[in-house]
Protein backbone atom coordinates (compact mmCIF):
# COMPACT_ATOMS: atom_id res chain seq x y z
CA UNK A 1 0.00 0.00 0.00
CA UNK A 2 1.05 3.31 -1.04
CA UNK A 3 0.68 6.99 0.50
CA UNK A 4 -0.41 9.27 -2.72
CA UNK A 5 -0.76 12.97 -2.29
CA UNK A 6 -3.05 14.62 -4.80
CA UNK A 7 -3.45 17.75 -5.73
CA UNK A 8 -6.53 19.16 -7.51
CA UNK A 9 -6.38 22.84 -9.80
CA UNK A 10 -9.16 25.18 -9.58
CA UNK A 11 -10.14 24.44 -13.33
CA UNK A 12 -10.67 20.70 -12.11
CA UNK A 13 -13.37 21.45 -9.90
CA UNK A 14 -14.94 24.05 -11.31
CA UNK A 15 -18.36 22.48 -11.12
CA UNK A 16 -20.51 20.41 -9.27
CA UNK A 17 -19.96 17.87 -12.05
CA UNK A 18 -15.94 18.02 -12.19
CA UNK A 19 -15.97 17.84 -8.56
CA UNK A 20 -17.79 14.53 -8.84
CA UNK A 21 -15.54 13.37 -11.29
CA UNK A 22 -12.52 13.93 -9.03
CA UNK A 23 -14.27 12.74 -6.21
CA UNK A 24 -14.37 9.45 -8.12
CA UNK A 25 -11.05 9.46 -9.46
CA UNK A 26 -9.95 9.42 -5.72
CA UNK A 27 -11.95 6.41 -4.68
CA UNK A 28 -10.20 4.67 -7.42
CA UNK A 29 -7.01 5.03 -5.88
CA UNK A 30 -8.10 4.62 -2.44
CA UNK A 31 -9.79 1.07 -3.69
CA UNK A 32 -6.15 0.36 -5.80
CA UNK A 33 -5.17 -0.12 -1.65
CA UNK A 34 -3.72 3.72 -1.56
CA UNK A 35 -3.62 5.72 1.29
CA UNK A 36 -4.89 9.37 -0.25
CA UNK A 37 -4.52 12.86 0.60
CA UNK A 38 -5.79 15.36 -1.31
CA UNK A 39 -5.13 19.16 -1.62
CA UNK A 40 -7.93 21.13 -3.81
CA UNK A 41 -7.66 24.86 -4.92
CA UNK A 42 -10.60 27.15 -4.78
CA UNK A 43 -13.23 26.24 -6.97
CA UNK A 44 -12.50 27.65 -10.70
CA UNK A 45 -12.72 31.69 -10.74
CA UNK A 46 -13.55 31.63 -6.92
CA UNK A 47 -10.91 33.47 -5.39
CA UNK A 48 -11.13 36.69 -7.85
CA UNK A 49 -14.51 36.88 -7.36
CA UNK A 50 -14.14 36.99 -3.18
CA UNK A 51 -11.66 39.62 -4.11
CA UNK A 52 -14.64 41.82 -6.12
CA UNK A 53 -16.77 41.16 -2.94
CA UNK A 54 -14.28 42.91 -1.30
CA UNK A 55 -14.04 45.96 -3.48
CA UNK A 56 -17.47 46.02 -3.49
CA UNK A 57 -17.78 46.63 0.02
CA UNK A 58 -14.75 48.85 0.41
CA UNK A 59 -12.42 51.17 -2.49
CA UNK A 60 -9.45 49.91 -0.36
CA UNK A 61 -7.77 46.62 -0.77
CA UNK A 62 -8.90 45.76 2.86
CA UNK A 63 -6.84 44.68 5.85
CA UNK A 64 -4.39 42.22 5.05
CA UNK A 65 -5.37 40.05 8.04
CA UNK A 66 -9.41 40.05 6.75
CA UNK A 67 -8.29 39.42 3.11
CA UNK A 68 -6.33 36.10 4.29
CA UNK A 69 -9.62 35.18 6.13
CA UNK A 70 -12.11 35.89 3.01
CA UNK A 71 -9.68 34.33 0.55
CA UNK A 72 -8.86 30.80 2.52
CA UNK A 73 -12.38 30.08 2.22
CA UNK A 74 -12.19 29.17 -1.50
CA UNK A 75 -9.93 26.35 -0.30
CA UNK A 76 -12.25 25.20 2.58
CA UNK A 77 -15.62 25.11 -0.03
CA UNK A 78 -14.12 22.99 -2.26
CA UNK A 79 -12.62 20.52 -0.37
CA UNK A 80 -15.88 19.92 2.21
CA UNK A 81 -17.81 19.63 -1.27
CA UNK A 82 -14.96 16.85 -2.32
CA UNK A 83 -15.63 15.11 1.02
CA UNK A 84 -19.53 15.41 0.43
CA UNK A 85 -19.20 13.89 -2.79
CA UNK A 86 -17.28 11.13 -2.01
CA UNK A 87 -19.48 10.26 1.39
CA UNK A 88 -22.59 10.13 -1.22
CA UNK A 89 -20.44 7.73 -3.42
CA UNK A 90 -19.59 5.42 -0.14
CA UNK A 91 -16.00 6.86 0.57
CA UNK A 92 -15.64 7.82 4.23
CA UNK A 93 -13.59 11.29 3.60
CA UNK A 94 -12.98 14.18 6.47
CA UNK A 95 -12.15 17.95 5.39
CA UNK A 96 -9.86 19.78 7.15
CA UNK A 97 -8.37 23.39 6.74
CA UNK A 98 -4.36 24.17 6.90
CA UNK A 99 -4.25 24.86 10.21
CA UNK A 100 -6.24 21.84 11.28
CA UNK A 101 -3.70 19.64 8.86
CA UNK A 102 -0.58 21.34 11.28
CA UNK A 103 0.33 23.91 8.77
CA UNK A 104 2.44 26.60 10.33
CA UNK A 105 3.73 29.93 8.62
CA UNK A 106 5.53 32.73 9.60
CA UNK A 107 3.24 35.87 9.86
CA UNK A 108 3.14 37.71 6.33
CA UNK A 109 0.00 37.85 5.14
CA UNK A 110 -0.73 37.08 1.40
CA UNK A 111 2.70 35.48 0.90
CA UNK A 112 3.46 33.57 3.89
CA UNK A 113 5.74 30.48 3.93
CA UNK A 114 5.21 27.53 5.51
CA UNK A 115 8.21 26.81 8.48
CA UNK A 116 6.39 23.81 9.36
CA UNK A 117 3.98 20.80 9.04
CA UNK A 118 2.51 18.32 11.81
CA UNK A 119 0.17 16.19 10.29
CA UNK A 120 -0.82 14.43 13.78
CA UNK A 121 -4.61 14.81 12.83
CA UNK A 122 -3.97 14.03 9.16
CA UNK A 123 -2.45 10.70 10.16
CA UNK A 124 -5.60 9.55 12.62
CA UNK A 125 -7.99 10.08 9.97
CA UNK A 126 -6.23 8.16 7.54
CA UNK A 127 -5.63 5.48 10.30
CA UNK A 128 -9.78 5.31 10.58
CA UNK A 129 -9.78 4.40 6.85
CA UNK A 130 -10.63 8.36 5.77
CA UNK A 131 -9.52 10.11 2.33
CA UNK A 132 -8.39 13.26 3.86
CA UNK A 133 -8.53 16.67 2.37
CA UNK A 134 -6.56 19.39 3.10
CA UNK A 135 -7.61 23.24 2.38
CA UNK A 136 -4.46 24.61 0.32
CA UNK A 137 -3.04 28.20 0.30
CA UNK A 138 -3.70 28.56 3.65
CA UNK A 139 -1.85 27.67 7.25
CA UNK A 140 -1.35 29.27 10.30
CA UNK A 141 0.89 31.85 12.19
CA UNK A 142 1.89 30.34 15.94
CA UNK A 143 3.84 34.14 17.04
CA UNK A 144 0.56 35.84 16.19
CA UNK A 145 -2.17 33.00 16.02
CA UNK A 146 -3.81 34.27 12.99
CA UNK A 147 -4.86 32.85 9.48
CA UNK A 148 -2.49 33.37 6.77
CA UNK A 149 -2.37 32.46 3.03
CA UNK A 150 0.69 31.34 0.95
CA UNK A 151 0.06 33.25 -2.21
CA UNK A 152 0.94 32.44 -5.51
CA UNK A 153 1.06 28.26 -6.05
CA UNK A 154 0.17 28.36 -2.50
CA UNK A 155 -2.06 24.77 -2.61
CA UNK A 156 0.88 23.24 -4.65
CA UNK A 157 3.36 24.42 -2.13
CA UNK A 158 0.65 23.02 1.00
CA UNK A 159 1.09 19.34 -1.06
CA UNK A 160 4.42 18.85 -1.24
CA UNK A 161 4.86 19.91 2.46
CA UNK A 162 2.12 17.33 2.94
CA UNK A 163 3.73 14.93 1.09
CA UNK A 164 7.08 15.33 2.67
CA UNK A 165 5.75 15.27 6.54
CA UNK A 166 4.23 12.57 5.63
CA UNK A 167 6.74 10.81 3.65
CA UNK A 168 4.27 9.99 0.83
CA UNK A 169 5.38 7.90 -1.68
CA UNK A 170 4.05 10.16 -4.55
CA UNK A 171 2.99 14.11 -4.83
CA UNK A 172 0.62 13.99 -7.99
CA UNK A 173 -0.60 17.49 -9.30
CA UNK A 174 -3.46 17.05 -11.47
CA UNK A 175 -3.99 20.04 -13.79
CA UNK A 176 -5.77 21.39 -17.04
CA UNK A 177 -3.24 19.31 -19.35
CA UNK A 178 -1.72 16.10 -20.10
CA UNK A 179 1.52 16.88 -18.18
CA UNK A 180 4.86 19.11 -18.95
CA UNK A 181 5.33 19.51 -22.53
CA UNK A 182 7.88 20.77 -24.83
CA UNK A 183 6.21 23.71 -25.13
CA UNK A 184 2.90 25.37 -24.32
CA UNK A 185 0.95 22.84 -26.61
CA UNK A 186 -1.86 26.95 -27.24
CA UNK A 187 1.53 28.41 -28.72
CA UNK A 188 3.23 24.97 -30.30
CA UNK A 189 0.59 22.55 -31.32
CA UNK A 190 3.19 19.77 -31.96
CA UNK A 191 4.59 20.10 -28.76
CA UNK A 192 5.17 16.60 -26.86
CA UNK A 193 4.61 15.21 -23.83
CA UNK A 194 7.68 14.52 -21.21
CA UNK A 195 7.38 11.61 -19.67
CA UNK A 196 10.11 12.16 -17.04
CA UNK A 197 11.46 15.92 -16.34
CA UNK A 198 14.61 16.38 -13.82
CA UNK A 199 14.01 18.05 -10.73
CA UNK A 200 16.83 21.08 -11.90
CA UNK A 201 15.60 21.11 -14.66
CA UNK A 202 11.84 21.79 -14.16
CA UNK A 203 12.89 24.31 -11.85
CA UNK A 204 14.02 25.90 -14.47
CA UNK A 205 10.91 25.35 -16.60
CA UNK A 206 8.60 26.24 -14.08
CA UNK A 207 10.77 29.28 -13.09
CA UNK A 208 10.59 30.90 -16.68
CA UNK A 209 6.94 30.66 -17.81
CA UNK A 210 6.17 27.21 -17.76
CA UNK A 211 3.16 27.40 -15.23
CA UNK A 212 1.95 23.79 -15.01
CA UNK A 213 3.79 23.73 -11.45
CA UNK A 214 5.11 26.82 -9.74
CA UNK A 215 8.77 27.34 -8.67
CA UNK A 216 8.44 27.38 -4.89
CA UNK A 217 6.60 23.82 -4.72
CA UNK A 218 9.51 22.72 -7.21
CA UNK A 219 12.03 23.47 -4.87
CA UNK A 220 10.70 22.37 -1.72
CA UNK A 221 10.35 18.86 -3.50
CA UNK A 222 13.47 19.06 -4.57
CA UNK A 223 14.80 20.12 -0.91
CA UNK A 224 12.80 17.49 1.01
CA UNK A 225 12.89 14.55 -1.94
CA UNK A 226 9.71 14.27 -3.06
CA UNK A 227 8.60 13.00 -6.09
CA UNK A 228 6.23 15.19 -8.07
CA UNK A 229 4.10 13.48 -10.81
CA UNK A 230 2.12 16.00 -13.06
CA UNK A 231 -1.33 14.87 -14.29
CA UNK A 232 -4.13 15.45 -15.94
CA UNK A 233 -7.41 15.41 -14.07
CA UNK A 234 -9.21 15.02 -17.52
CA UNK A 235 -7.65 12.02 -19.22
CA UNK A 236 -5.89 8.84 -17.57
CA UNK A 237 -2.66 9.69 -19.61
CA UNK A 238 0.33 8.59 -17.72
CA UNK A 239 1.60 11.68 -17.49
CA UNK A 240 4.98 13.26 -16.28
CA UNK A 241 7.54 12.67 -13.36
CA UNK A 242 9.31 14.60 -11.96
CA UNK A 243 12.46 12.87 -10.80
CA UNK A 244 15.97 12.06 -11.63
CA UNK A 245 16.94 8.59 -13.45
CA UNK A 246 16.82 5.88 -10.55
CA UNK A 247 20.05 4.69 -11.41
CA UNK A 248 22.87 6.63 -10.40
CA UNK A 249 24.91 5.65 -13.65
CA UNK A 250 22.01 7.25 -16.06
CA UNK A 251 22.08 10.16 -14.24
CA UNK A 252 26.06 10.48 -14.93
CA UNK A 253 25.30 9.99 -18.69
CA UNK A 254 22.52 12.54 -18.33
CA UNK A 255 24.49 15.55 -17.29
CA UNK A 256 27.18 14.51 -19.65
CA UNK A 257 25.18 14.92 -22.60
CA UNK A 258 23.47 17.84 -24.64
CA UNK A 259 20.21 18.02 -24.34
CA UNK A 260 17.73 20.20 -24.76
CA UNK A 261 14.45 19.23 -23.17
CA UNK A 262 11.84 22.03 -23.63
CA UNK A 263 11.16 25.33 -24.66
CA UNK A 264 9.75 28.15 -21.96
CA UNK A 265 8.86 31.44 -22.23
CA UNK A 266 7.01 33.92 -20.16
CA UNK A 267 5.18 36.80 -20.69
CA UNK A 268 4.47 38.19 -17.40
CA UNK A 269 7.95 40.25 -16.76
CA UNK A 270 9.07 43.46 -17.29
CA UNK A 271 12.57 44.87 -17.85
CA UNK A 272 13.96 47.47 -15.41
CA UNK A 273 17.18 49.25 -16.36
CA UNK A 274 19.15 51.19 -14.04
CA UNK A 275 21.96 53.33 -16.16
CA UNK A 276 24.66 55.46 -14.95
CA UNK A 277 25.19 53.47 -11.52
CA UNK A 278 28.89 54.72 -9.98
CA UNK A 279 31.31 51.69 -10.79
CA UNK A 280 31.52 50.60 -6.81
CA UNK A 281 30.37 47.01 -5.69
CA UNK A 282 28.85 49.36 -3.16
CA UNK A 283 26.80 51.16 -5.09
CA UNK A 284 25.44 47.98 -7.25
CA UNK A 285 24.45 46.30 -4.10
CA UNK A 286 22.49 48.74 -3.07
CA UNK A 287 20.23 48.72 -6.04
CA UNK A 288 19.81 44.90 -5.20
CA UNK A 289 19.26 45.78 -1.49
CA UNK A 290 16.65 48.54 -2.52
CA UNK A 291 14.22 46.00 -4.57
CA UNK A 292 14.87 42.97 -2.13
CA UNK A 293 13.33 45.21 0.89
CA UNK A 294 10.32 46.05 -1.55
CA UNK A 295 9.93 42.44 -2.18
CA UNK A 296 10.35 42.62 -6.14
CA UNK A 297 11.64 39.32 -7.29
CA UNK A 298 14.51 40.47 -9.99
CA UNK A 299 15.78 38.00 -13.00
CA UNK A 300 19.28 37.32 -13.39
CA UNK A 301 20.89 40.71 -13.74
CA UNK A 302 23.36 42.07 -17.01
CA UNK A 303 25.60 44.69 -16.64
CA UNK A 304 27.63 47.02 -18.93
CA UNK A 305 30.34 48.98 -17.95
CA UNK A 306 31.19 52.57 -19.37
CA UNK A 307 33.61 55.15 -18.55
CA UNK A 308 33.68 54.56 -14.86
CA UNK A 309 29.86 53.90 -14.63
CA UNK A 310 27.32 50.88 -14.65
CA UNK A 311 24.36 50.22 -16.47
CA UNK A 312 22.24 47.31 -15.44
CA UNK A 313 19.17 45.55 -16.81
CA UNK A 314 17.07 42.50 -15.62
CA UNK A 315 13.42 41.40 -15.64
CA UNK A 316 10.82 41.62 -12.77
CA UNK A 317 7.38 40.47 -12.45
CA UNK A 318 5.25 42.61 -14.53
CA UNK A 319 2.99 43.86 -11.53
CA UNK A 320 6.31 44.69 -9.54
CA UNK A 321 7.31 46.75 -12.04
CA UNK A 322 5.83 50.04 -10.82
CA UNK A 323 6.57 49.31 -7.31
CA UNK A 324 10.14 48.33 -8.61
CA UNK A 325 10.73 51.86 -10.56
CA UNK A 326 9.40 53.68 -7.37
CA UNK A 327 11.77 52.03 -5.19
CA UNK A 328 14.89 53.05 -7.18
CA UNK A 329 13.81 56.31 -7.46
CA UNK A 330 13.57 57.16 -3.97
CA UNK A 331 16.76 55.38 -3.69
CA UNK A 332 18.76 57.90 -6.44
CA UNK A 333 20.50 60.15 -3.88
CA UNK A 334 21.50 56.99 -1.72
CA UNK A 335 22.84 55.19 -4.96
CA UNK A 336 23.65 57.82 -7.23
CA UNK A 337 22.17 56.24 -10.45
CA UNK A 338 21.43 58.55 -13.55
CA UNK A 339 18.40 57.04 -14.89
CA UNK A 340 16.02 54.23 -14.20
CA UNK A 341 13.38 52.72 -17.07
CA UNK A 342 10.95 49.95 -17.72
CA UNK A 343 9.62 48.08 -20.74
CA UNK A 344 6.49 46.10 -19.96
CA UNK A 345 6.52 45.29 -24.12
CA UNK A 346 8.66 42.09 -23.53
CA UNK A 347 9.01 38.67 -22.88
CA UNK A 348 11.34 35.82 -22.24
CA UNK A 349 11.93 32.57 -24.20
CA UNK A 350 14.31 30.02 -22.44
CA UNK A 351 15.71 26.96 -23.46
CA UNK A 352 16.52 24.41 -20.90
CA UNK A 353 18.46 21.07 -21.01
CA UNK A 354 20.99 19.29 -19.40
CA UNK A 355 24.71 20.32 -20.27
CA UNK A 356 23.49 23.11 -22.33
CA UNK A 357 26.62 24.64 -24.12
CA UNK A 358 28.44 27.46 -26.47
CA UNK A 359 26.79 25.48 -29.29
CA UNK A 360 23.45 25.55 -28.27
CA UNK A 361 23.75 29.25 -27.44
CA UNK A 362 24.92 30.03 -30.80
CA UNK A 363 21.88 28.17 -32.35
CA UNK A 364 19.32 30.21 -30.36
CA UNK A 365 21.19 33.34 -31.54
CA UNK A 366 21.17 32.35 -35.36
CA UNK A 367 17.29 31.28 -35.13
CA UNK A 368 16.67 34.53 -33.56
CA UNK A 369 18.99 36.14 -36.31
CA UNK A 370 16.98 34.02 -38.86
CA UNK A 371 13.57 35.75 -37.61
CA UNK A 372 14.94 39.06 -37.22
CA UNK A 373 13.91 39.11 -33.94
CA UNK A 374 16.43 41.94 -31.90
CA UNK A 375 17.57 39.75 -28.84
CA UNK A 376 17.50 42.32 -25.71
CA UNK A 377 18.92 40.17 -22.96
CA UNK A 378 20.62 37.08 -23.21
CA UNK A 379 21.20 35.34 -19.70
CA UNK A 380 23.01 31.71 -19.78
CA UNK A 381 23.61 28.91 -17.18
CA UNK A 382 24.59 25.17 -17.80
CA UNK A 383 20.80 24.26 -17.43
CA UNK A 384 19.19 27.46 -19.36
CA UNK A 385 19.88 29.97 -22.24
CA UNK A 386 17.26 32.92 -21.81
CA UNK A 387 16.63 35.50 -24.85
CA UNK A 388 14.35 38.54 -24.32
CA UNK A 389 11.98 40.26 -27.10
CA UNK A 390 9.29 41.62 -27.55
CA UNK A 391 5.66 39.95 -26.63
CA UNK A 392 4.65 40.16 -30.48
CA UNK A 393 7.35 38.60 -31.61
CA UNK A 394 7.25 35.78 -28.78
CA UNK A 395 5.09 33.09 -30.14
CA UNK A 396 7.10 32.93 -33.36
CA UNK A 397 10.56 32.40 -31.32
CA UNK A 398 9.48 29.80 -29.56
CA UNK A 399 7.31 27.64 -32.47
CA UNK A 400 11.01 28.30 -34.39
CA UNK A 401 13.07 27.23 -31.30
CA UNK A 402 10.69 24.12 -30.94
CA UNK A 403 11.79 23.15 -34.57
CA UNK A 404 15.40 24.08 -34.58
CA UNK A 405 16.15 21.34 -31.30
CA UNK A 406 13.80 18.85 -33.18
CA UNK A 407 11.21 18.76 -29.84
CA UNK A 408 7.89 17.72 -32.08
CA UNK A 409 5.88 14.77 -31.72
CA UNK A 410 7.01 11.69 -34.05
CA UNK A 411 3.24 10.73 -34.12
CA UNK A 412 -0.05 12.02 -33.34
CA UNK A 413 -0.32 10.18 -29.76
CA UNK A 414 2.45 12.24 -28.56
CA UNK A 415 1.08 15.42 -28.59
CA UNK A 416 -0.30 17.38 -25.90
CA UNK A 417 -3.38 18.66 -25.24
CA UNK A 418 -4.83 21.46 -22.81
CA UNK A 419 -8.35 20.49 -21.83
CA UNK A 420 -9.79 23.18 -19.59
CA UNK A 421 -8.83 25.99 -20.99
CA UNK A 422 -8.68 28.57 -18.46
CA UNK A 423 -6.46 26.90 -16.05
CA UNK A 424 -2.92 27.28 -15.49
CA UNK A 425 -1.71 26.03 -19.08
CA UNK A 426 1.28 23.58 -19.31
Amino acid sequence: MALVVQKYGGSSLGTPERIRRVAERVIATRAAGHDVVVVASAMGDTTDELLDLAAGVSGAPGPARELDMLLTSGERISNALLAIAMTDLGQPACSLSGPQAGVFTTPEHGHARIVDVLPTRVRQELDRGQVVLVAGFQGLCKDTDDITTLGRGGSDTTAVAIAAALRADVCEIYTDVDGVCTADPRVVPAARLLDRVPPAQMLELAAHGAKVLMPRSVEYARRHGVRLHVRSSFTDRPGTLVADRAHPAEQEVEMEQTAVTAIAHDRGVALVSVTGVPDDPARTAKVFRVLADAEVEVGTPVHKDSRGRVDLSFTVPHGSAPAAVAALHAAVADIGFAAVTCDQRVGTVSVVGAGLCAEVTATVCETFAALRVRIGLLTTSALRITALCTQDELDRAVRALHEVFALSADHVGDHATVYAGSGRGW
